[in-house]
């Protein structure tokens, strides 16, 4: 009986992620090339592409910039920077955003992190490794 409440929970998020998948495909580009025109803080953090990103990546940055809806709960909810990894800025500045995981149970570890105003961020920041270290994302085709 629990297997079969896990595997319809898997099957859930599936279908939720790729429902999600066809709304940013289908009217986002918009919000993409607005977010391409802005200045973006610069941070002495490696970065990457949005390109380069995974899949799941780009498709979070896109409903980032579109204000939603995310598929998460606790998505939007501000990052402390206990780490101070990211520059110092004052409390509220950064939100994070899960960025799914295939195959996880849960939220994984993935997460982008955006600093300034929903939903055009001045800045975002992609981990992997759930706060151990970041990525500026640099916006592009």
């Amino acid at each position: 009986m629990w297997v079969g409440k896990v595997q319809r929970k898997t099957s859930i998020k599936l279908v939720l992620t790729g429902l999600l998948w066809l709304t940013v495909q289908s009217g986002l580009g918009l919000g993409f090339h607005v977010a391409n025109a802005r200045e973006q803080a610069t941070t002495s953090l490696p970065s990457i592409a949005w390109a380069e990103l995974p899949e799941q990546g780009r498709v979070t940055y896109l409903l980032v910039l579109k204000g939603g809806p995310f598929p998460y709960e606790k998505d939007g909810v501000t990052f402390g920077n206990r780490e101070r990894l990211l520059p110092q800025a004052q409390r509220g500045y950064y939100r994070e955003y899960t960025v799914p995981t295939p195959g996880a149970p849960n939220r994984g570890v993935r997460r982008l992190v955006c600093g300034g105003e929903a939903p055009q961020p001045k800045v975002c920041y992609y981990t992997a490794d759930h706060y151990a270290s970041f990525r500026q994302v640099v916006p592009g085709n």
